[in-house]
């Protein structure tokens, strides 16, 4: 059995970026940090800050819309998901995700 499950604590870097898409279903894109301290070799605090791209969908989508917004501290469960398009140039990207089925709010509002 295989499992594709991510668990992020972090604050959003940016207010969700939502669109309404046909038959009334929504997406909401944002980017959440997440940050790890530590004390290197030579006795510095060491604070090492990872972006992710976050998806939610349909009610989810309307929920992050009206309560999410920069700075926010949230927690996210979901699934982490890749995938590609070609540019204008031609070129091939590739887009890791985690597609998140619960939100939960941890901080106080930004």
């Amino acid at each position: 059995m295989t499992t594709n499950r991510v668990q992020l604590i972090g604050n959003l870097g940016a207010a969700p970026e939502v669109k309404s898409l046909d038959g009334g279903n929504k997406v909401a894109r944002f980017p959440m940090a997440t940050s790890e301290n530590y004390i290197n070799k030579k006795g510095e605090k060491i604070t090492d800050t990872h972006w992710h791209n976050i998806v939610v969908w349909g009610k989810l989508a309307g929920i992050a819309e009206q309560l999410l917004q920069k700075g926010a501290q949230i927690a996210v469960d979901g699934k982490l998901t890749t995938r590609n398009y070609t540019d204008k140039k031609g070129v091939k990207k590739y887009v890791t995700e985690v597609v998140a089925n619960e939100l939960l709010l941890v901080g106080k509002k930004p």
